[in-house]
């Protein structure tokens, strides 16, 4: 089983980004923008509208502050900023979503924070006590690092997301985008890739190891010239191999009936 996810709501004001509507179509989950590197109410209430109405479960994807990065650029917070940095942007969130008649249900941090609470321990502890504090149900979406240790420490569910565009690096974490071959860009390699995550638990890295990957959801892109259609690909190729394409809940709950009892 694999959740499929993707990130939405990514326009600002006037500015659209990537094929929501068309995205939804594929999707079990979906990373809507809080307002801090991209979205705005009235994209968040949209995005909140749309998940629902296909059946999409709504999660938060929080960011540092950078609309004009798009939240990739690294900025020098304290911890503390962090916290309530996530606090406000899920808190936001929530509140579409309560209106809409639905719930937040994960949260995964964007861009640069998403890559340094997998490698610092203040940030992941930072972003802990934020969705802790918040609402214990909800699920850390993250890479294999401190963050998903943190989360699991503070008794969080973790689902690890994979990321087939992406390079790997030999210890796990992705290559940075401001290094060459950082996206990939062949469909029939990102295909591979895929497959292998959910069906192996491997992905090559850019030394050329076999690296694991417990994959509880793949990261679809569809803000690039021909990704929608890969991101379909995608899904036909997993239903093909008889992966069963279904929500985090799901994904979570059948990893928790088949771990053997200590």
């Amino acid at each position: 089983m694999v959740d499929l996810v993707a990130d939405l709501g990514e326009g600002f004001g006037a500015y659209t980004m990537g094929d929501d509507e068309a995205l939804l179509e594929l999707l079990t989950s979906a990373n809507v923008a809080c307002g801090f590197h991209a979205g705005d109410p009235r994209i968040m209430d949209a995005t909140v509208r749309a998940c629902v109405a296909n059946g999409v479960s709504v999660g938060a994807h929080p960011s540092f502050p950078d609309l004009v990065g798009f939240g990739r650029r690294a900025m020098d917070l304290t911890p503390e900023e962090v916290r309530t940095d996530v606090l406000y942007q899920v808190g936001a969130l929530q509140a579409f979503a309560h209106a809409h008649g639905t719930r937040v249900r994960h949260v995964a941090p964007h861009g640069r924070l998403g890559n340094l609470v997998a490698v610092r321990a203040d940030y992941a502890t930072a972003v802990v006590e934020a969705v802790a504090s918040l609402d214990d149900s909800l699920i850390v979406l993250a890479q294999d690092g401190e963050l998903a240790d943190a989360a699991r420490t503070r008794g969080l569910r973790v689902a690890i997301v994979g990321i087939a565009d992406r390079a790997y690096r030999d210890d796990g974490t992705l290559v940075p985008r401001s290094e060459p071959g950082a996206v990939i860009h062949d469909a029939d390699e990102i295909a591979r890739r895929t497959l292998r995550m959910v069906t192996e638990g491997v992905i090559s890295s850019v030394g050329g190891k076999d690296i694991p990957v417990a994959c509880d959801t793949v990261l679809l892109h569809g803000d690039t010239p021909g990704a929608l259609a890969l991101a379909g690909r995608i899904r036909s190729e997993l239903l093909a191999a008889d992966v069963r394409i279904t929500g985090l809940d799901e994904v979570l709950s059948g990893e928790e009936r088949q771990r053997p009892l200590t």
